[in-house]
Parts: structure tokens; C-alpha cells; sequence
């Protein structure tokens, strides 16, 4: 026994740093943990590579036609039709999403189940899809009240709050650039507010402007928490999972609105086959809207994707010159210019998260096990063979 203690011992220091070391590393290693640090590089590098870039513009701009084609219908419907009900409009998109992803949902299994998730975050989901309904109508509302400049304008309210809720909410760390980006975007914005003054498109200045600014303002800030909210799940848990409780409680929730508030102009529509083909057309761009921007938002983030689609009004201006006899301006290219080079400036330098506190206490590694268990085997040889 003594012989064996002490051959054991000699095994033991005669095995190398180096040799120990190799086989700590391939009982600890894991290549989750080398993609996971790829990817953290990724992300705090200095700058983005150039076919990213380009393709985060071009899929900004999908979405800002897709935002345009809802405009659009929905102005012909006001123009042409004298139909005014953003309400029901956003219940046919709610609809769509319901039985699109909230269907889905219930064919899923595990965690990732319709139950299992109304079970745990019922609640949650309420308030987020209480959040994206009276966003998009209280927008829509407040032209009732104000003016198109003062909406256009404020509705930009909702960039520097998405920054400041990604920054406590999402760890999110802006760059100088990041900032100077924004600044030139929002400069595209009031040049293309400039453009609208000239060309004589403020014609109305509303029935109380202080209301509708309001409204505004709390429009803006409420897509500024339902996109954070959609940031954080797409990202952390699934699309699907957004996008089926969404078309859920979206639809219960402007279900039950459109019958407080529009039933009566629903009443009155006179459908024929223009008007149900305009909402049909309106129903499918905003649903594409939906499904898109999650992806859009999981290769960016949400401020890129806001900052994005502020090209979405000069595209339905563009649309408006052939259907509705708009004015044509130069500042419309200025500033369509203006704002894609602030969208490019912001994508270039990637956002960095910032790491969670590091607790005092060391963090106990494979390596470290694996040397303790080495000394208590070599001290217990020493004590079995001290004892023999």
C-alpha cells in the first residue's frame, strides 16, 4: 500500500502545468462560450464593416414603405371616402397577428407554449399591448387637434426617450457619434417640416392645438416603451412570442375600444369593393410592418429602427405628389439626404452594452475545481500512507 501511495504521489508530480492545465481546459471548455465571446466582440467594435451598414439602411427603409403604404391608404380613405377610423383599421392588423403568431403560440410546447406563458406574464403582456394600441391611436387622434407640423415634430419626442429607456432598461451605451447622428436626423426632420410650410400643405391649424400636442407626446412616448419592450423580447426570449401576444391582447384590448369610440362611424361607411380593398391594403402593409421589425430590430436595435423610418413621411409625400396634387420642394431631397446620412452615421459605430457589477467574490471556474480536487486526492495519499 505504501509503494502504491508513493507512486501515486510521483504520477502526480511529474504531470506538467501545461499537460494539467490541457485537460482542465477540455473538461471546462465550451464552444457556446467562444461563440458568446465572438459575438461580444462583434458588438464593441469600433466600427461596423460596410455590407452590414447597407443592409441596415435598406432594411430601414422596407419598413418606412411599409409605414408609407399605411399612410397612404389611410388618406384615401380620409380624402376620398370620408372614412375616419384608425381603430378599426389597427383591430384588422391585431386580428391578422392573432391568427398568425397567437396560433402558432398554442401549437408550441414547453415554456414556449400559449398557457405557459399566460401563466407566468399574463400581466405583462397586457400592459404591453395596451401600450401599442393607445400608441397608435392617440397619434392618429391628435391630427384632429393640432397641426401636421407639430405631429410630425414632437412624434420625434419618442427618439430621445427609446434612448434613455434602452439606456436603464437594456444596458444600451451611446457613443459622441451616436448622439451627433441623431442631431442630424432630427435636422432632416425640421427641413422636411420646412419643405411642408412652403409648399403650402399647413393649411389647418387645428381645433386645440395644446390637446393634440399632448397627445403627441404621449403617443411618442408609448412606442418608445412598446419598442424597448419589443427589443428586449425579441432578443432575450422569441419573435413569435412578441409578435403572438401582441395580436392577443391587442385585439381584445382595440376590440373593446372600437366599440366605445367608433361605432358610430363604422356605422355610417358605405362599403363597396375600393373601400374594402384600401382597408385590406392598409391591413397587410401594417402586418408586414409587424413581422418585420422584430427582425430588423434583432440585427440593430429599436433607436436604429425609429431613427430608420423617419423617411417614411418623405416617401408618402413622394406618393402624395401623383395622388393627391402635393407641391413638389427641393427641401424634400435635402432633406431625405439629411436624414439618411444621420441613419448611416448612427449605424456605422455599433452601440455597446454595458456589463452587470462584478460581484467582490471570485467566481469559482472549472480550472479552480478541478485543482482542488488534484490536492485533496494528493493529501489524502499522503494521510492513508502516513497511517499505514
Amino acid at each position: 500500500m505504501r509503494e502504491q501511495g508513493k507512486r501515486q504521489r510521483e504520477r502526480i508530480s511529474k504531470q506538467t502545468p501545461t499537460e494539467h492545465g490541457a485537460r482542465c481546459w477540455a473538461r471546462s471548455h465550451d464552444p457556446r462560450d467562444e461563440d458568446l465571446s465572438r459575438n461580444q466582440e462583434l458588438a464593441n467594435s469600433p466600427t461596423e464593416p460596410p455590407r452590414r451598414i447597407l443592409k441596415t439602411v435598406a432594411l430601414g427603409q422596407m419598413l418606412s414603405l411599409c409605414i408609407c403604404g399605411t399612410a397612404v391608404t389611410s388618406q384615401y380613405l380620409a380624402e376620398e371616402y370620408r372614412v375616419n377610423t384608425p381603430m378599426l383599421q389597427s383591430f384588422i392588423n391585431y386580428c391578422l397577428l392573432f391568427l398568425f403568431y397567437t396560433v402558432m403560440l398554442t401549437f408550441q410546447s414547453g415554456s414556449d407554449n400559449l398557457l405557459s406563458i399566460l401563466k407566468r406574464k399574463w400581466w405583462k403582456y397586457i400592459l404591453l399591448g395596451l401600450a401599442d394600441v393607445e400608441a397608435n391611436y392617440l397619434i392618429v387622434r391628435a391630427y384632429q387637434y393640432t397641426t401636421l407640423t407639430s405631429v410630425q415634430l414632437l412624434d420625434c419626442f419618442g427618439i430621445p426617450v427609446l434612448m434613455a429607456l434602452s439606456w436603464f432598461i437594456l444596458y444600451a451605451r451611446y457613443r459622441v457619434i451616436h448622439f451627433v447622428a441623431v442631431a442630424v436626423c432630427l435636422l432632416g426632420v425640421g427641413t422636411m417640416v420646412g419643405a411642408d410650410i412652403l409648399a403650402g400643405r399647413e393649411d389647418s391649424s387645428g381645433s386645440d392645438v395644446l390637446i393634440g400636442d399632448i397627445l403627441v407626446l404621449l403617443g411618442a412616448s408609448l412606442y418608445a416603451v412598446s419598442n424597448v419592450c419589443e427589443e428586449y423580447i425579441v432578443k432575450k426570449l422569441s419573435r413569435q412570442e412578441f409578435l403572438g401576444m401582441v395580436g392577443l391582447f391587442g385585439t381584445i384590448i382595440s376590440g373593446i375600444q372600437l366599440l366605445i369610440v367608433e361605432y358610430k362611424d363604422i356605422a355610417g361607411i358605405r362599403w363597396d369593393w375600393k373601400i374594402a380593398l384600401l382597408f385590406v391594403a392598409f391591413a397587410l402593409c401594417m402586418f408586414c410592418l409587424y413581422s418585420f421589425m422584430p427582425l430588423v430590430i434583432k440585427v440593430t436595435s429599436a433607436t436604429s429602427v425609429n431613427l430608420g423610418i423617419l423617411t417614411a413621411d418623405l416617401y408618402s409625400l413622394f406618393f402624395g405628389l401623383f395622388l393627391f396634387g402635393y407641391k413638389f420642394s427641393g427641401l424634400y431631397i435635402l432633406s431625405f439626404s439629411v436624414i439618411m446620412v444621420g441613419f448611416i452615421l448612427y449605424c456605422s459605430t455599433p452601440t455597446r452594452t454595458a456589463e452587470p457589477a462584478e460581484s467582490s467574490v471570485p467566481p469559482v471556474t472549472g480550472i479552480g475545481i478541478d485543482n482542488l480536487g488534484l490536492k485533496l486526492e494528493e493529501n489524502l495519499q499522503e494521510t492513508h500512507s502516513a497511517a499505514l
